[in-house]
């Protein structure tokens, strides 16, 4: 196996960094919309909200699965186009969306932001060829458009 050059490494490095500020962001933007209406109404103090939340959010993974991370990772675009471009594309749209709904105060899902950021970054990319699965949006799970089809028989090779 050859060793990587630099612009791999930055690609990685840029990932990893995209990746952790919309882990940051995701943490402030959702935490605050979970506990905004406790507090709001004071059924909750701000402390006992926080700590409530944080106590939920550990333990929630090990008592539900993972279908949020399991849909986004293989049922919303076909897993075999995503690239450095996409997952960029999509932690930018997400991270810019989450933002922009914090700053107007307007209560939003990080979830559905990585959601439309990877809708928007595959049919972005590949403009004519949309490679959204209609299950994931709607549709019968698995259910290819006809443009995703037409592609499968003549998908030239991006840079694999």
């Amino acid at each position: 196996m050859s060793a990587l050059n630099l612009n791999q490494i930055i690609l990685i490095v840029v990932v990893v960094a995209a990746a952790l500020a919309f882990d940051f962001i995701n943490g402030f933007h959702d935490a605050a919309n979970s506990i905004a209406t406790v507090v709001s109404t004071r059924v909750l103090t701000p402390f006992r909200a926080v700590l409530w939340a944080a106590f939920f959010n550990v333990i929630a993974f090990a008592l539900f699965k993972l279908h949020v991370a399991g849909t986004i990772g293989k049922g919303i675009i076909d897993p075999g186009v995503v690239d450095v471009a996409v997952i960029i594309g999509a932690l930018g749209g997400a991270i810019t969306w989450n933002l922009l709904t914090w700053w107007w105060g307007l209560p939003s899902s990080s979830s559905h932001a990585l959601v439309g950021g990877l809708i928007g970054a595959a049919v972005l990319i590949f403009a004519n060829a949309v490679l959204v699965r209609l299950g994931g949006v709607g549709g019968r799970p698995g259910e290819l458009l006809e443009s995703e089809q037409r592609l499968q028989r003549s998908r030239p090779t991006r840079g694999k």
